[in-house]
């Protein structure tokens, strides 16, 4: 069987090469589309230095595909016949889902990245079991897969955001402390009732929404980012040169259970004095609103956007209490931000969930703590700033992480009737 193999491996290598060479020619046709807007097929022959014939043939493969569109006529230069501009189609798209404590968010975006469906309901993953959780999780996909299809959308893939370790290469969630889930093969479990020919990915919800920032947000085209999320957990994505810091087996952004206090707080994780501990919204709301008798063994907080917008409302009339909560979460928040940046040396820390909505309060003590405690201080040059994506950042990156991957392997695209009636 070897020796058969090699014999015949001068004919079937050429092949092999040329598929491999036209999806990477697909590839820089759609990315050159999408950094630059319409083009002619001459402006992207131009461009990109492949020849007429090649382009042509591309774009005709991209538009069967429907992945492009025609739309009027392009000028390539001062003179000469108008070609048709050539753009990215809104008719394909993806779905990014987060399942948190408390919510379920979703963002439905198509390729030209236009947000088709973006919406945050309740959600109390602590009191289901992990089936349950995944029967719902299911169901929400299944209504916003077709959502987006009513939309005139077609998706063609599904990335779930998670709030623990996640193995991405088997979509299973190896550990998520604050939904109790240990094991669990989410990607598996939703392939089995969801459209066969649907890409279903499961990642980290920090590292997802880090590349959100990365690419939408705030300090977009920043290289050198760490984004935190600010939940009832915390985490962070890290971006280095550009790139999503995953680190050796891909659980690298654990940062909420750096041990900052050694005889300190119980942590879900199961260990003590966890930076979650001291930054998480389950510690704000117990020390800014000591009257409401919110304890550590009372669960999930109920309605944890209403207890961020009392507390808001707290410290708008001065309330000591509130205000000298946030004041500590806040230096808490820039002592674990001063280890980031002396590991990382990032620009920015973007920082996301109530962390975001509280952020003019608690921005000046992180800020003040994080000079005082980074061994670079002024010279590292960085700073927090408060994520504008909102909730659903998470969400936003799982939908680019499905648009990402269409366009690394345009050949993998398969736009079937069963994804086009997903109900």
């Amino acid at each position: 069987m070897v020796s058969k193999e090699r014999a015949g491996a001068g004919s079937a290598e050429e092949p092999t090469d040329q598929l491999a060479q036209r999806r990477t020619n697909l590839t820089r046709t759609l990315r050159h589309i999408r950094a630059n807007g319409p083009r002619s097929r001459a402006a992207i022959a131009a461009a990109t230095g492949l020849h007429k014939a090649t382009v042509s043939s591309l774009v005709d493969e991209l538009l069967t595909r429907r992945l492009v569109r025609e739309t009027g006529a392009e000028h390539s230069g001062a003179a000469g016949r108008p070609g048709r501009g050539i753009a990215l189609s809104p008719e394909v798209g993806a779905i990014g889902i987060e399942i948190n404590v408390d919510y379920l968010a979703v963002h439905g975006a198509d390729l030209t990245g236009r947000t088709v469906i973006e919406k945050r309901v309740s959600f109390d993953a602590m009191h289901r079991d992990v089936d349950r959780c995944l029967d719902d999780l299911a169901a929400a996909a299944r209504r916003s897969l077709a959502e987006l299809t009513r939309r005139g959308v077609t998706p063609v893939g599904l990335t779930v955001a998670v709030p623990g370790l996640v193995d991405v290469a088997r979509g299973v969630v190896v550990l998520a402390p604050n939904l109790g889930w240990r094991d669990v093969p989410v990607a598996a479990r939703l392939a089995e009732v969801l459209p066969p020919a649907l890409w279903v990915g499961v990642d980290n919800d920090a590292n997802l929404a880090a590349l959100a920032e990365y690419t939408w947000g705030v300090a977009a085209g920043t290289d050198d980012l760490v984004y935190l999320t600010g939940e009832v957990g915390v985490g962070g994505g890290v971006i280095v040169s550009g790139h999503l810091l995953r680190g050796a087996d891909g659980f690298s952004g654990e940062v909420g259970h750096l041990p900052v206090e050694p005889d300190g707080a119980p942590c879900g994780c199961g260990r003590v004095g966890c930076w979650e501990t001291k930054v998480g919204l389950a510690e704000l709301v117990r020390r800014a609103t000591p009257d409401a008798a919110y304890g550590p063994a009372d669960g999930p907080i109920p309605d944890p956007q209403e207890r961020v917008a009392e507390i808001h409302r707290r410290l708008q009339r001065g309330d000591r209490p509130a205000v000298e909560a946030v004041e500590e979460v806040g230096r808490w928040l820039g002592h674990g931000g001063a280890i980031l940046v002396n590991l990382f040396n990032p620009r920015v820390i973007v920082l996301g969930g109530y962390f975001a909505e509280l952020a003019d309060h608690l921005i000046p003590s992180a800020q003040a703590n994080l000079a005082r405690l980074a061994v670079a201080s002024t010279a590292a040059r960085c700073h927090f700033v408060a994520s504008h994506l909102g909730f659903t950042a998470a969400a936003r990156g799982g939908a680019g992480v499905v648009v990402e991957r269409m366009i690394d392997d345009p050949t993998a695209v398969t736009l079937t009737s069963s994804l086009a009636s997903a109900h």
